[in-house]
């Protein structure tokens, strides 16, 4: 079995929900305290064993680059003024892994910016994390999502439980339960109303997929949405009855995907963080609004 080394970060959304502040920033790097989303992304991937990380950018996203790049004056001022804590930091970053960049022209779906990057994977199985999917977590989700890959040698989808409420929001998976983590993926519904939801189990925007999956991604001119979508892929799998899995992941989705999810996780990481989780928590108390 081929060792997964290589991960898809996907990262050319345009961040419509966040104008106007992504009108000339990327969304993956809006801070979540004091590092951008996208860095605990990088770092949750790199701690699963991930040696390559591909972003699939597009205009406007070339912050992203230049966030795990060197930065020669900035790193010259900080050690010109024995700033050394901090100039340590900056280089751990560019560190973290091997990275390449790859350009989605056109907005033409997840499938489409997935398939950008399929060159440089070659003939291996590969994770595909999206940008904004932070999760606190004792084991990485990318690990999470290899040892189950490890034992069914067929693509693997991220999983989490949301309310009724949210369900409309997301592509509900269902099938088999395998075991309290595992299920066969029997069903998907791509953001079906929330009364209609056969369950509330979603996926999150992380995966293991196959060469198989990329093999069938590329036949897709235009899915049931007009854009070739990874929900596609997995569709005409299935109806071929290639097994596919979802994992329900341990942890908590910490979602940055809309203004309201990215400030409640900036305040639970923020109560989290050792310098100044207890003057949040005593701000926090004072609020009357």
């Amino acid at each position: 079995m081929q060792k997964i080394r290589k991960a898809i970060l996907p990262v050319a959304g345009f961040g419509t929900r966040f104008l106007p502040a992504t009108k000339a920033q990327p969304k993956e790097m809006l801070p979540v305290l004091n590092k951008p989303a996208v860095q605990y992304v990088v770092e949750s991937v790199v701690a699963a064993g991930i040696e390559e990380i591909i972003f699939v950018t597009g205009r406007g996203k070339r912050a992203i680059e230049d966030h795990f790049d060197i930065a020669y004056e900035l790193e010259d001022k900080l050690a010109e003024k024995n700033k050394t804590d901090l100039l340590e930091e900056l280089k751990k970053i560019q560190g973290l892994a091997k990275f390449s960049y790859v350009r989605q022209s056109n907005q033409l779906g997840d499938g489409h910016a997935i398939l950008q990057a399929a060159h440089l994977v070659g003939n291996e199985p590969v994770a595909v994390v999206f940008g904004d999917t932070v999760y606190d977590s004792k084991v990485p989700i990318v690990k999470q999502l290899i040892e189950t890959y490890e034992k069914y040698n067929d693509p693997v989808i991220g999983l989490t439980e949301v309310s009724r409420e949210d369900v409309h929001k997301f592509g509900v998976y269902t099938g088999i339960s395998l075991d309290k983590e595992t299920i066969e993926i029997k069903q998907l519904i791509e953001k079906p109303k929330n009364d209609e939801a056969p369950a509330l189990t979603v996926a999150i925007g992380a995966y293991i997929i196959t060469p198989e999956v990329l093999d069938v991604l590329s036949t897709i001119e235009h899915g049931n949405s007009g854009e070739i979508r990874l929900i596609d892929a997995f569709e005409i799998m299935m109806e071929k009855g290639k097994p596919l899995y979802g994992k329900i992941l341990e942890g908590t989705w910490l979602d940055t995907g809309d203004p309201f999810n990215l400030l409640r996780v900036s305040i639970y990481l923020g109560l989290k963080h050792p310098e100044i989780k207890d003057k949040l928590r005593a701000y926090l108390k004072t609020l009357k609004i």
